[in-house]
């Protein structure tokens, strides 16, 4: 039984490493915050279907709310939308409110050729 649970925990530790090491797009977001809800309207319906949504998958955080636990080292994050593109612990960027949908994804290639020059 002891070998079972020892195979089951080596099969696993490989995947919660490349859990915790994979990119998100991290959205904050406040109530009654009008860009955020025209970011959601035009970007957010088919972000998930991009080929950056599915490199780094979006999670929204609320401004309103405490910080999540797993996010408790991000730091200065104040005003909404704010975007970071983060791996695991690390923010490889940030952008800060929604220019419209052209100039986001300007600035989105931008955030992810950094992500793409950090791994390797």
């Amino acid at each position: 039984m002891r070998a079972i649970l020892m195979g089951l925990m080596l099969a696993i530790a490989p995947m919660a490493t490349m859990k915790a090491r994979a990119a998100e797009l991290l959205m904050f977001d406040a109530d009654g915050c009008m860009h955020c809800m025209l970011w959601k309207d035009v970007v957010g319906e088919y972000y998930h279907k991009t080929r950056e949504g599915k490199t780094a998958p979006l999670r929204i955080v609320s401004l309103d709310d405490p910080m999540p636990d797993d996010l408790d080292w991000v730091k200065g994050v104040r005003y909404s939308p704010t975007f970071l593109l983060i791996e695991g612990e690390r923010e490889i960027g940030r952008i800060v409110g929604y220019p419209g949908e052209d100039l986001f994804w300007m600035l989105m290639e931008i955030e992810f050729r950094k992500l793409n020059a950090s791994r390797p």
